[in-house]
């Protein structure tokens, strides 16, 4: 039999999933997935805006539907929309179909939301009850933050989405109804309400840009584990420490308290330098507030009727969560930071009556705050004004290259006394890798090393493999980083990626032009595979009309050859065998100083196969070496 007890920590799940949906898969999973299916650009602002559509409507809305006065219906209808967009979210889309499924996800999310709050004492109970939303937020929040997660693909964070909304359909059920309450404590006026989490939703959401948005302060908050283990800790103890609040110091203390904590983490993101300072105080403030925002529409209302309560919670969500969050996002990619006058104009809005009673009450001591306040603001504009010098281009690329997470697949580091030496490049000594600030070792490689990818690829060739990874090279799992070119980020990491290039090169290319594949391999080499080898790897170049070669033709530094019948500059003009061979270091290593990738990841048959094709693919009155180049 199901009691009263066991519905309360229904209600402690239901809030969890709902914020872990919303954070991972509406916030991360489904922006990723757009950029690995391509859409970029204006096509990422369409999205955006259907969704936030959909939640405007579906908050605004939904006190007056059917679902609604059936709550437990309602919640289960919002977490079948959720899922459904999640799975949705796996297939091929362009950038029409994404925006249905993300005004799919907006609708679910209102729907979801404004249902579950309004009636959130149903599943709660009326015991500790704030205790429970303030259990369910951190704990939402602590998930969120789970490295496993947090740093999974979007495709599983997905599936993790769908699976949470299964969960909470079932966890729905029919919750045991309980007694309305009588408001015997004075209450905040609405609009103030309102008011006070429209500027708090729009500092969380403009810092929250900011720091996604640059590299520097991203690798200090919320890159490593390290990082992601305290994010968690403090989103779950303060969350309880917000409950413990609401109920001793009241809704207005906890507002104010989270203005200041998120305040603070706002001015300190000014400065990269505070990054770390800033990464303790931005969890709090995000989760004071979080709190307050479940809390109000059920427990902290002046309003007694379930439809008032929906309708106040319906705008609370749609004005200061969809459009508030809108609004700080805007900031944060326009001006790259809070400024100080938003700052104060949002802290007269939370602060306002407060700040009037203390004025009336203890003026001079306001006056004596404020003015300190008013110096730290100035002193801390001035430190970041001359904090640090500006960055060159490859040095904004390595924090690109930081904050995306390019370590976890490939590594900075040529192993000596290995074949590492031959395929990446020369060694680097343990002294000079320490140098490094921090060190870009790397824990793994899926991908290939990148300690010298300067001296093997151009900047054409590194900026098509970011935007197009697969065309350009063969059967490549790497997700396309094209999203990164919409602004100065994509050119940045470029350019920080062309700089890697140290050593004894001249070494390098004698050790390379004394290589050739095994007997063992050319005796197995045929034609047949060399013809799927160029296939893959090598004809969105040197086929006439090949991906790359018609996207990026005016782009390269001298066009592409073709291999089957026109001129070549770079393969001698000697005996069957050698001429071969020759083709087989080229094919392996590539040309320097030009456009033309090594292939360094196949192997010895396969570059033998191609080189065997090609001596076969080439017509017989086709010359081998271009008249121009013997002038």
């Amino acid at each position: 039999m199901r009691t009263r007890a066991m519905d309360g920590w229904r209600g402690v799940t239901l809030i969890a999933i709902t914020y872990v949906y919303f954070l991972i898969f509406a916030q991360f999973a489904f922006l990723a997935r757009l950029a690995e299916l391509g859409v970029a650009g204006v096509g990422v602002k369409i999205v955006l805006a259907a969704m936030a559509v959909g939640g405007v409507l579906a908050s605004l809305l939904a006190p007056g539907l059917v679902l609604f006065a059936v709550h437990a219906t309602g919640v289960r209808a919002g977490f079948a929309l959720c899922g459904a967009a999640a799975l949705l979210s796996l297939l091929a889309l362009n950038t029409a179909a994404a925006a249905c499924i993300a005004f799919l996800i907006g609708v679910g999310v209102g729907l979801l939301t404004v249902t579950l709050v309004t009636h959130l004492r149903d599943w709660t109970g009326t015991e500790h009850a704030l205790l429970k939303v303030g259990l369910g937020t951190g704990l939402g929040y602590f998930a969120c933050n789970v490295p496993w997660l947090f740093a999974a693909t979007p495709e599983r964070q997905a599936i993790v989405a769908a699976i949470l909304c299964a969960i909470g359909l079932w966890v729905a059920g029919d919750p045991v109804p309980a007694p309305e309450r009588a408001v015997t404590l004075p209450r905040t006026s609405f609009a103030r309400v309102l008011a006070g989490f429209a500027a708090l939703v729009w500092l969380d959401s403009a810092a929250f840009y900011i720091i996604q948005h640059a590299p520097a302060l991203k690798a200090g908050t919320w890159m490593g584990a390290a990082h992601l283990w305290t994010n968690a800790v403090i989103h779950l103890g303060v969350a309880l420490l917000a409950a413990l609040l609401l109920t001793r110091k009241g809704f207005g203390f906890v507002l104010a308290g989270a203005f200041v904590v998120l305040a603070i983490a706002c001015i300190l993101l000014m400065n990269p330098a505070h990054a770390l300072q800033a990464s303790l105080f931005y969890p709090a403030g995000v989760s004071l507030y979080s709190v307050a925002l479940v809390a109000y529409p059920s427990f902290l209302t002046s309003a007694i009727s379930p439809v008032q309560r929906g309708r106040q919670a319906g705008l609370i969500y749609a004005v200061a969560g969809w459009i508030g969050s809108a609004l700080g996002i805007g900031m944060g990619q326009n001006l790259g930071h809070v400024p100080l006058a938003f700052v104060a104009a949002a802290g007269v809005v939370v602060l306002g009556p407060a700040l009037f009673y203390l004025f009336r009450e203890r003026g001079k001591e306001v006056i004596a705050l404020g003015g300190a306040g008013l110096a730290a603001l100035v002193l801390s504009a001035a430190d970041r004004r001359h904090a640090a010098p500006e960055l060159s281009q490859a040095e904004r690329g390595r924090e690109v290259y930081i904050s995306e997470g390019c370590i976890h697949c490939h590594s900075h580091y040529v192993r000596p006394n290995t074949a590492d030496v031959l395929m990446w490049g020369p060694t680097e000594s343990l002294e000079q890798i320490h140098l490094e600030k921090p060190p870009l070792i790397g824990n793994r490689r899926q991908g290939p090393d990148l300690a010298e990818v300067g001296a093997r690829r151009s900047p054409l060739w590194l900026k098509v493999h970011l935007i197009t990874p697969a065309e350009i090279s063969g059967r490549s799992i790497m997700p396309s980083y094209g999203f990164l070119f919409d602004d100065e980020r994509g050119d940045d990491l470029v350019a920080y990626l062309a700089s890697l290039h140290s050593g004894d090169l001249q070494q390098h290319a004698a050790e390379q032009d004394a290589w050739s594949p095994s007997d063992a391999a050319m005796h197995r080499a045929s034609a047949a595979e060399g013809a799927q080898v160029y296939h893959v790897f090598c004809a969105t170049c040197h086929d006439p009309n090949g991906v790359t070669r018609r996207k990026w033709g005016a782009s390269f530094t001298t066009p592409p050859l073709d291999l089957r019948s026109g001129p070549l500059r770079y393969v001698r003009d000697a005996d069957a065998g050698a001429r071969q061979a020759h083709f087989a270091r080229i094919a392996r290593f590539g040309i320097r100083a030009t456009d033309m990738p090594g292939h360094e990841y196949l192997s010895d048959q396969q570059i033998a196969s191609v080189s065997l094709w090609f001596m076969q693919a080439r017509t017989s009155t086709a010359p081998l070496i271009s008249q121009e180049t013997k002038q």
